[in-house]
């Protein structure tokens, strides 16, 4: 069945509405059919199809977790035949059992609009050189933007990730206009450029970052050193990869494709629904897919959902940028701590976006040190310089925090560079 209506992106509200009640109540009646796993959940609290027929009734369907998912490993929550399945798709995760997603061809071809979206958005068109360098395989990065490249009609370079200079080669040499990577990487690309002395000789207008937690002012970092407009992407392997969401040129939060995906925020502790403009837990119905339709999948990230009018025309809601998550945040000596609150503490005092969060317990009293590097400019200070700035950034940390770190500056590119995700929290105490 072919999902796809080009005009949804500036629909009005009721004509969305309308068509998300359709699709909802078609889906929960595809999982009851073809779901035992989903079908015991929704008799435990007494529910048929039946009783789903419009956006009103979603909050009758009970929540999915990483729990459920983990427990219907591997096939308990596809919804199609093998036959029909052409591919799967699954988490990086290094503890118990991955998370598989599956497809069917015509979700591989929805996903493949919903990242086309998100290209359009971030001025993409057929005459654009798309650079993806997001890690492909069972990773969905690299084939969620690779695949919306090639819906655009873009000529897609699917560079993956890793091999710096041959990244940057290609770059200068097919004259690569759109990136897409981690931000982190994006990051890295930025500072080698500038190193290897080819910023005159980088066509690039754009960049598409996603898959990891990144801050305004490193945003500001990136799009100084490639002389780009950065754009965010949101996704999760559970409910299709990247695509889900997208930022315009606004740049004040990604638009939800809301023709396939119903968002809510939720109370994280009560489940409670809560009304637009309110902070909490980000939940997900996906109402097109075929294989693997998940319905009230709690995200654990915690963001803000809005439809202020944008000035791009789009009248999907938006997200913020996840503020960070319900499930791993940071507790430190009993603070809530989050890794964007300490980036933004450290970009807004000159520091360079490279840092690693060090967590320790030492005689049952936990350690909080934040290792940062200095630019070229502040390795030749004097150690008492140096100093200084160690306890100016203490202080601002600890007005951001209510907590006080150990802070340690380190010299220029001695910490470990990532040509994926980047490992910004060591955290010993779980060892």
């Amino acid at each position: 069945m072919n999902y796809y209506h080009p005009d949804m992106e500036c629909a009005s509200r009721e004509k969305l509405r309308d068509l998300q009640s359709e699709r909802l109540a078609r889906t929960v009646r595809h999982v009851y059919e073809n779901v035992p796993y989903y079908r015991g959940l929704m008799d435990k609290r007494g529910l048929v199809p039946g009783d789903v027929k419009s956006l009103d009734d979603l909050p009758k369907l009970p929540f999915l977790t990483k729990d459920d998912l983990r427990d219907a490993y591997p096939y308990g929550l596809l919804a199609k035949p093998l036959a029909d399945v052409i591919r799967i798709q699954s988490t990086s995760g290094t503890t118990g059992k991955r998370v598989v997603a599956f497809y069917t061809q015509n979700d591989i071809d929805l996903w493949d609009e919903c990242c086309a979206r998100a290209i359009i958005a971030a001025g993409g068109g057929r005459d654009d050189v798309v650079h993806v360098s997001y890690g492909y395989g069972l990773f969905t990065g690299g084939p969620g933007l690779n695949g919306g490249s090639h819906r655009v009609g873009s000529m897609t370079l699917p560079m993956s990730s890793g091999n710096t200079e041959r990244q940057i080669q290609f770059m200068v040499d097919l004259g690569s206009t759109i990136l897409c990577c981690t931000p982190s990487y994006a990051a890295y690309l930025g500072e080698t450029v500038i190193s290897m002395g080819l910023q005159d000789r980088i066509k690039l207008k754009a960049g598409i970052f996603g898959a990891e937690a990144w801050s305004e002012e490193m945003r500001r970092d990136i799009e100084k050193t490639l002389r780009i407009k950065a754009y965010d992407i949101y996704g999760l392997t559970e409910i299709s990869g990247p695509g889900v969401s997208f930022e315009c040129s606004e740049q004040t939060g990604m638009h939800i494709n809301e023709d396939h995906f119903i968002a809510e925020i939720i109370d994280p502790d009560t489940g409670e629904v809560l009304p637009e403009g309110t902070r909490g837990e980000l939940v997900f119905s996906c109402i097109t897919k075929e294989a693997f339709p998940l319905l009230r999948y709690r995200t654990r990230d915690i963001c803000v959902l809005t439809r202020r009018e944008c000035s791009c025309g789009r009248t999907f809601i938006k997200m913020t940028k996840p503020m960070g998550r319900s499930d791993d945040m940071l507790i430190i000596r009993g603070v809530n701590v989050f890794p964007s609150q300490i980036e933004t503490v450290l970009l807004n005092s000159g520091m360079t976006p490279n840092y690693r969060i060090m967590l320790d317990r030492v005689n049952h009293m936990d350690t909080f040190e934040v290792q940062v590097e200095m630019t070229p400019e502040m390795f030749s200070d004097t150690v008492k310089q140096i100093s200084t700035r160690e306890r100016e950034l203490v202080a601002a940390l600890r007005t951001m925090l209510g907590i006080s770190p150990k802070v340690t500056l380190t010299a220029p590119r001695s910490i470990a560079r990532s040509e994926g995700k980047a490992v910004r929290i060591v955290d010993n105490r779980k060892i």
